[in-house]
């Protein structure tokens, strides 16, 4: 596979924001640092957690950084991302997860899920749902989900599960109708927007990642970008990229204003046509 010009022409080793980046290697800024210690704490406590934030703002990136934190020989972490599903065939794409033979019916499905969390109980592994994407949930899985939680009689937290998604997740968890799950939930994360420093430190960190120890974008270019991306990383990598390509074709050893202007007014126009 060829490596992209703007790669060759500012000596990267690699894309510098790429998504390919390891779980050690992930940028966090001190906000969504704590949302991680604190989803650690829970984990460790046998608690459940809510994490909600706008497209763009880490959710993956702070699931990313508990999966590295938690140790894998004391928790047994199952990632769900498709939360558009009905009830049995959520259950039946969490046995996929846990390495389970899902069955026929709803009611052998979640007991098949629910007999292997009280053997990881009792080989002192605890096991942690990490449901993606969870403003999606159908409405019957939702209703379903808190009875997941109860084993003997609601006495022993066998299962850590921590819902993330877009703000509304909270909303519909605060209809009556989810108070059981809502009110099993005792650690809850907003995530907010990054803020200029924290865009800054996450370029140079990137940055630095792919061998480049260079101050690349210029400050009145961090502080042009951090305001069109909203503090949202997503968008932050997608504009730095752009305005690196730009500078590469330029022949610019930097990036300044000018030039991350020009894409901004290119996607500006796009989106009028």
């Amino acid at each position: 596979m060829s490596i992209a010009p703007y790669i060759s022409f500012f000596g990267f080793t690699t894309a510098p924001f790429d998504k390919g980046i390891g779980d050690a290697d992930l940028w966090l800024p001190p906000s969504k640092q704590e949302v991680v210690d604190g989803l650690c704490e829970a984990a460790n406590e046998r608690q459940c957690g809510l994490v909600v934030g706008d497209a763009g703002f880490g959710k993956t990136c702070v699931m990313r950084a508990l999966r590295h934190c938690l140790p894998p020989n004391e928790y047994r972490l199952t990632y769900c991302h498709n939360a558009t599903l009905g009830k049995r065939d959520f259950y039946r794409q969490l046995c996929l997860a846990l390495g389970l033979t899902p069955s026929a019916t709803a009611a052998a499905v979640f007991y098949a899920v629910s007999s292997h969390i009280q053997e990881l109980g009792k080989e002192r592994v605890h096991p942690v749902f990490l449901l993606d994407e969870a403003h999606l949930l159908h409405p019957d899985t939702l209703d379903h989900l808190h009875i997941l939680l109860n084993y003997e009689w609601d006495s022993r937290p066998l299962l850590s599960l921590f819902l993330i998604g877009l703000p509304d997740l909270f909303d519909r968890l605060s209809l009556r109708r989810h108070r059981s799950m809502l009110s099993r939930i005792h650690r809850r994360f907003v995530l907010g927007p990054l803020t200029q420093d924290d865009t800054a430190d996450y370029l140079r960190t990137r940055l630095r990642l792919a061998g480049c120890d260079k101050e690349l974008f210029s400050h009145d270019t961090v502080a042009l970008l951090h305001e069109h991306a909203g503090g949202a990383l997503r968008d932050i990598d997608r504009l730095a990229t752009a305005a690196l390509r730009e500078a590469a074709k330029k022949k610019r050893k930097t990036v300044d204003a000018e030039i991350l202007q020009r894409i901004l007014d290119a996607e500006a126009r796009e989106h009028v046509s």
